[in-house]
Protein backbone atom coordinates (compact mmCIF):
# COMPACT_ATOMS: atom_id res chain seq x y z
CA UNK A 1 0.00 0.00 0.00
CA UNK A 2 1.15 3.51 -0.80
CA UNK A 3 1.24 5.84 2.22
CA UNK A 4 1.00 9.60 1.74
CA UNK A 5 1.78 12.25 4.34
CA UNK A 6 -0.22 15.45 3.91
CA UNK A 7 0.90 18.59 5.71
CA UNK A 8 0.92 22.38 5.55
CA UNK A 9 1.11 25.35 7.85
CA UNK A 10 -1.85 26.99 9.54
CA UNK A 11 -4.52 28.37 7.17
CA UNK A 12 -2.76 26.91 4.14
CA UNK A 13 -5.73 24.74 3.17
CA UNK A 14 -4.40 21.34 4.32
CA UNK A 15 -7.71 20.25 5.81
CA UNK A 16 -9.60 21.35 2.71
CA UNK A 17 -7.25 19.25 0.56
CA UNK A 18 -7.86 16.31 2.92
CA UNK A 19 -11.63 16.68 2.44
CA UNK A 20 -11.18 16.83 -1.34
CA UNK A 21 -9.08 13.66 -1.27
CA UNK A 22 -11.77 11.90 0.77
CA UNK A 23 -14.36 13.06 -1.74
CA UNK A 24 -12.25 11.44 -4.43
CA UNK A 25 -12.27 8.12 -2.63
CA UNK A 26 -9.02 8.13 -0.65
CA UNK A 27 -9.06 7.12 3.02
CA UNK A 28 -7.62 9.93 5.16
CA UNK A 29 -6.82 9.95 8.87
CA UNK A 30 -6.47 13.27 10.69
CA UNK A 31 -3.74 13.31 13.37
CA UNK A 32 -5.50 16.14 15.24
CA UNK A 33 -8.70 14.08 15.44
CA UNK A 34 -6.69 11.11 16.69
CA UNK A 35 -5.11 13.30 19.38
CA UNK A 36 -8.57 14.44 20.54
CA UNK A 37 -9.86 10.87 20.55
CA UNK A 38 -6.96 9.59 22.66
CA UNK A 39 -7.55 12.08 25.49
CA UNK A 40 -11.22 11.30 26.07
CA UNK A 41 -12.17 10.60 29.71
CA UNK A 42 -11.16 7.08 30.68
CA UNK A 43 -8.30 6.88 28.18
CA UNK A 44 -4.83 5.94 29.39
CA UNK A 45 -3.25 8.97 27.72
CA UNK A 46 -5.47 11.40 29.64
CA UNK A 47 -4.51 9.62 32.88
CA UNK A 48 -0.82 10.00 32.00
CA UNK A 49 -1.28 13.72 31.23
CA UNK A 50 -2.99 14.23 34.61
CA UNK A 51 -0.23 12.35 36.39
CA UNK A 52 2.40 14.66 34.84
CA UNK A 53 0.55 18.00 34.97
CA UNK A 54 -1.91 17.57 37.84
CA UNK A 55 -5.69 17.48 38.12
CA UNK A 56 -5.85 21.17 37.21
CA UNK A 57 -5.77 20.21 33.54
CA UNK A 58 -9.16 18.53 33.89
CA UNK A 59 -12.46 20.30 33.33
CA UNK A 60 -15.36 19.81 35.73
CA UNK A 61 -16.78 17.03 33.53
CA UNK A 62 -13.52 15.07 33.58
CA UNK A 63 -12.47 16.01 30.07
CA UNK A 64 -9.15 17.64 29.20
CA UNK A 65 -9.16 21.39 29.81
CA UNK A 66 -7.13 22.38 26.74
CA UNK A 67 -6.90 26.01 27.79
CA UNK A 68 -5.41 25.11 31.17
CA UNK A 69 -2.94 22.69 29.63
CA UNK A 70 -2.09 25.20 26.91
CA UNK A 71 -1.26 27.81 29.52
CA UNK A 72 1.18 25.42 31.19
CA UNK A 73 3.03 24.40 28.04
CA UNK A 74 3.22 27.93 26.65
CA UNK A 75 4.94 29.06 29.84
CA UNK A 76 7.32 26.12 30.17
CA UNK A 77 9.30 24.63 27.24
CA UNK A 78 10.14 21.54 29.32
CA UNK A 79 6.43 20.96 29.92
CA UNK A 80 5.82 21.08 26.17
CA UNK A 81 8.52 18.48 25.59
CA UNK A 82 7.01 16.29 28.31
CA UNK A 83 3.56 16.58 26.73
CA UNK A 84 4.94 15.73 23.29
CA UNK A 85 6.73 12.74 24.83
CA UNK A 86 3.42 11.46 26.16
CA UNK A 87 1.17 12.23 23.21
CA UNK A 88 3.28 11.68 20.09
CA UNK A 89 4.05 7.96 20.59
CA UNK A 90 0.38 7.22 21.28
CA UNK A 91 -0.74 9.17 18.20
CA UNK A 92 1.89 7.51 15.97
CA UNK A 93 0.92 4.03 17.20
CA UNK A 94 -2.75 4.71 16.47
CA UNK A 95 -1.97 5.99 12.98
CA UNK A 96 0.31 3.03 12.25
CA UNK A 97 -2.44 0.62 13.30
CA UNK A 98 -4.87 2.46 11.00
CA UNK A 99 -2.43 2.21 8.09
CA UNK A 100 -2.00 -1.51 8.69
CA UNK A 101 -5.78 -1.92 8.77
CA UNK A 102 -6.11 -0.06 5.46
CA UNK A 103 -3.46 -2.30 3.91
CA UNK A 104 -5.25 -5.41 5.14
CA UNK A 105 -8.43 -4.13 3.45
CA UNK A 106 -6.56 -3.97 0.15
CA UNK A 107 -6.51 -0.17 -0.04
CA UNK A 108 -4.06 1.09 -2.67
CA UNK A 109 -3.29 4.53 -1.20
CA UNK A 110 -3.95 5.94 2.28
CA UNK A 111 -3.35 9.50 3.48
CA UNK A 112 -2.21 10.77 6.88
CA UNK A 113 -3.07 14.44 7.49
CA UNK A 114 -0.81 15.98 10.14
CA UNK A 115 0.40 19.51 10.81
CA UNK A 116 3.75 18.52 12.34
CA UNK A 117 4.99 15.80 9.99
CA UNK A 118 8.18 17.64 9.06
CA UNK A 119 8.81 19.14 12.51
CA UNK A 120 8.77 15.66 14.08
CA UNK A 121 10.66 13.91 11.27
CA UNK A 122 7.64 11.73 10.53
CA UNK A 123 7.64 12.66 6.85
CA UNK A 124 10.33 10.00 6.33
CA UNK A 125 7.83 7.28 7.22
CA UNK A 126 5.67 7.88 4.15
CA UNK A 127 6.10 6.96 0.51
CA UNK A 128 5.14 10.48 -0.53
CA UNK A 129 5.01 13.89 1.16
CA UNK A 130 2.39 16.36 -0.07
CA UNK A 131 2.66 19.94 1.19
CA UNK A 132 -0.18 22.46 0.85
CA UNK A 133 1.17 25.99 0.69
CA UNK A 134 0.09 29.58 0.17
CA UNK A 135 1.57 33.03 0.70
CA UNK A 136 2.07 34.27 4.28
CA UNK A 137 -0.09 37.31 3.49
CA UNK A 138 -2.98 35.02 2.55
CA UNK A 139 -2.48 32.92 5.66
CA UNK A 140 -2.86 36.05 7.80
CA UNK A 141 -5.95 37.15 5.85
CA UNK A 142 -7.57 33.73 6.37
CA UNK A 143 -6.76 33.62 10.07
CA UNK A 144 -8.31 37.05 10.57
CA UNK A 145 -11.38 36.38 8.39
CA UNK A 146 -12.07 32.72 9.23
CA UNK A 147 -10.85 32.38 12.81
CA UNK A 148 -11.35 35.89 14.12
CA UNK A 149 -7.70 36.42 15.06
CA UNK A 150 -6.16 39.82 15.38
CA UNK A 151 -3.52 40.44 12.68
CA UNK A 152 -0.69 40.54 15.24
CA UNK A 153 -1.76 37.20 16.71
CA UNK A 154 -2.05 35.67 13.25
CA UNK A 155 1.43 36.90 12.37
CA UNK A 156 2.77 35.41 15.61
CA UNK A 157 1.35 32.01 14.62
CA UNK A 158 3.20 32.17 11.32
CA UNK A 159 6.49 33.14 12.94
CA UNK A 160 6.19 30.25 15.41
CA UNK A 161 5.86 27.64 12.65
CA UNK A 162 8.54 26.05 10.52
CA UNK A 163 8.70 28.12 7.31
CA UNK A 164 6.58 26.69 4.50
CA UNK A 165 9.59 26.95 2.18
CA UNK A 166 11.42 24.35 4.28
CA UNK A 167 8.49 21.95 3.98
CA UNK A 168 8.27 22.57 0.25
CA UNK A 169 11.94 21.61 -0.14
CA UNK A 170 11.19 18.19 1.33
CA UNK A 171 7.92 17.67 -0.54
CA UNK A 172 7.39 15.22 -3.37
CA UNK A 173 4.41 17.36 -4.40
CA UNK A 174 3.40 20.92 -3.50
CA UNK A 175 -0.22 21.99 -3.92
CA UNK A 176 -0.42 25.78 -4.09
CA UNK A 177 -3.56 27.31 -2.58
CA UNK A 178 -3.34 31.01 -3.43
CA UNK A 179 -6.47 31.13 -5.57
CA UNK A 180 -10.14 30.29 -5.23
CA UNK A 181 -11.73 27.13 -3.84
CA UNK A 182 -12.36 26.07 -7.43
CA UNK A 183 -8.68 26.54 -8.24
CA UNK A 184 -7.78 24.31 -5.31
CA UNK A 185 -10.25 21.63 -6.38
CA UNK A 186 -8.71 21.62 -9.85
CA UNK A 187 -5.20 21.42 -8.40
CA UNK A 188 -6.16 18.40 -6.29
CA UNK A 189 -7.75 16.64 -9.24
CA UNK A 190 -4.64 17.34 -11.30
CA UNK A 191 -2.47 15.95 -8.49
CA UNK A 192 -4.47 12.74 -7.98
CA UNK A 193 -2.55 10.59 -10.48
CA UNK A 194 0.74 11.39 -8.73
CA UNK A 195 -0.77 10.87 -5.27
CA UNK A 196 -2.10 7.49 -6.40
CA UNK A 197 1.31 6.58 -7.73
CA UNK A 198 0.53 6.92 -11.41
Amino acid sequence: MRSVGLTGNIASGKSTVARLLRRNGLPVIDADAVARQLVQPGCALLDAICERFGAGVLAADGSLDREALGGIIRADPVARLDLDGLTHPAIYAHIQAWLEAQASLGVGTAVVEAALLVETGQERLYDMLVVVSCSPELQVQRLVADRGMQPDAAQAWLVAQLPAARKEQLADLVIHNDGSREDLEQAVIAALPRILGG
